[in-house]
C-alpha cells in the first residue's frame, strides 16, 4: 500500500533530523543510534524526550552510556511491550478458535442426542425386521459420525494445546528479555526496582538485615573514549561477570544504568556485604583486558563500591541514596576501593560531587 505523500515527507524529515543529531554529536551511525534520534525527532514519547533534554542540559552532550541507558529504559522497553501484545493477541485468537470448535462439537452432540431420542421412540413401536434394521443402521451411522467428529475435535484441541504452550513459552521469553540487560545479561533497572522493593519489604517485615551495594567503573568514560564502544562493552561484561561469580541465589544483581551496577543482599549484614564487595573489587582488578581485534593489551580496570545497610525508618530510596553516597565517597578518596556508611570517609558523602 502506497504511503501518503505527507506521511512520506514527514518520516524523511524525522530521518534527516536523526542523522543531523548523529553528525553533531560525532556518534556512530548505528541502527541503535538512528532509532534513538528518530524517536526523539518524532516526539511520540514525551517522557523520553524530556529525559533526553534533561540529560543534555546537565552534560551538554550524551555519552554512549547515556544513550544505552535511555534506549533500554524507553525504546527497548516499548519493543518488549509490543512483542508481548502480539503474543497475547495470538493467544486470544487461538482461544476464540477453540471456542468456535467447541460450539460446533456441542451442536453435533445435541444433534446426536436428539437422533438417539428419536430412534429410541421408534424402536419402542417397531414390529418388523426391516424397520429394526433401518433404525439400527441409523444408530451405527450416527455413532460413526460422532466418533469421527470426536477424533477431529481431539486433534484440534491437541494442536491448540501445543500452540498455546509455545505461545506461553514465547511470552515468558519476551518477559525475561524485557527484564534483562542485553549487554551484560544481568537484570535491568526495571527488574531491580521491582525486586528491591520486594526484598526491602520482606527484610522490614521479618526484621532481617538487608545490605545494598552500588558499584561504578572507574574512569569509564575516558576508557570508552580511548578504546571505543566495543571495548567499553567488554569492560561492562567483565564487571557483570565478577558480580555473577560473587553473589548467591537470593541476591539481586543488576545493571543500574550506564557503567553503574547495584546488588541487593538480603539476609546479609553490613560486614558480610563488605566482604562480598571487596571480592568483587579484587575480581575486577585482577583481570587484564585485551582488544580482541588486535590482541593489544589494554591494562586493567577498577571499580569503586559503596555499601549501606537498611535502618529503621528507611525507605528503598533512602537506602539507595546512602549507598550511592558511599560510592562517590570511594571515588573521591582514590577509587578502586569499598566504602560503607560507617567509614570516616563517608561522613561528608551527602555533599558528593559525581566523578568518573
Amino acid at each position: 500500500m502506497a504511503v501518503p505523500q505527507e506521511e512520506h515527507e514527514r518520516t524523511l524529515t524525522f530521518a534527516e533530523i536523526a542523522l543531523d543529531q548523529i553528525r553533531a554529536l560525532h556518534q556512530p551511525a548505528s541502527p541503535r543510534n538512528f532509532e534513538f534520534w528518530y524517536q526523539y525527532a518524532s516526539g511520540n514519547n514525551p517522557s523520553f524526550n524530556q529525559s533526553v533534554n534533561e540529560r543534555m542540559e546537565q552534560k551538554g552532550a550524551l555519552t554512549d552510556a547515556d544513550i544505552d541507558q535511555l534506549y533500554s529504559a524507553y525504546i527497548a522497553a516499548n519493543h518488549a511491550s509490543d512483542r508481548i501484545d502480539k503474543v497475547g493477541s495470538r493467544v486470544l485468537d487461538e482461544i476464540k478458535q477453540i471456542m468456535a470448535v467447541l460450539d460446533g462439537a456441542a451442536g453435533s452432540a445435541n444433534s446426536y442426542s436428539a437422533s438417539l431420542a428419536d430412534v429410541g421412540e421408534k424402536l419402542a413401536g417397531a414390529t418388523d425386521r426391516e424397520t429394526l434394521r433401518a433404525l439400527i443402521e441409523r444408530l451405527v451411522d450416527g455413532a460413526k459420525e460422532m466418533e469421527a467428529n470426536n477424533r477431529k475435535l481431539e486433534a484440534r484441541l491437541s494442536a491448540s494445546k501445543k500452540e498455546i504452550e509455545e505461545l506461553q513459552q514465547n511470552l515468558e521469553t519476551v518477559r525475561t528479555e524485557s527484564l534483562t540487560d542485553p549487554l551484560t545479561t544481568l537484570a535491568n533497572r526495571k527488574f531491580f526496582d521491582s525486586a528491591f522493593e520486594r526484598v526491602f519489604a520482606e527484610a522490614k517485615e521479618k526484621n532481617e538485615p538487608l545490605s545494598l551495594m552500588m558499584t561504578d567503573v572507574d574512569y569509564f568514560k575516558q576508557f570508552n573514549d580511548k578504546y571505543g564502544h566495543q571495548t567499553g562493552d567488554q569492560v561492562l561484561r567483565l564487571v557483570a561477570l565478577a558480580l555473577k561469580q560473587n553473589v548467591k541465589g537470593q541476591d539481586v544483581a543488576a545493571r543500574y544504568g550506564g557503567e553503574e551496577f547495584a546488588v541487593a543482599l538480603p539476609s546479609t549484614a553490613l560486614r558480610s556485604a563488605l566482604t562480598v564487595a571487596d571480592h568483587i573489587r579484587r575480581a575486577v582488578m585482577t583481570k587484564e583486558l585485551m582488544k580482541r581485534s588486535s590482541g593489544e593489551r589494554l591494562g586493567r580496570v577498577t571499580v569503586s563500591i559503596g555499601v549501606a545497610a537498611q535502618r529503621p525508618g528507611d525507605t528503598p530510596a533512602s537506602l539507595i541514596e546512602r549507598a550511592d553516597n558511599c560510592l562517590y565517597a570511594a571515588k573521591r578518596n582514590g577509587r578502586n576501593r569499598v566504602i560503607c556508611e560507617s567509614d570516616p570517609e563517608a561522613e561528608n558523602a551527602d555533599a558528593k560531587a559525581r566523578v568518573a
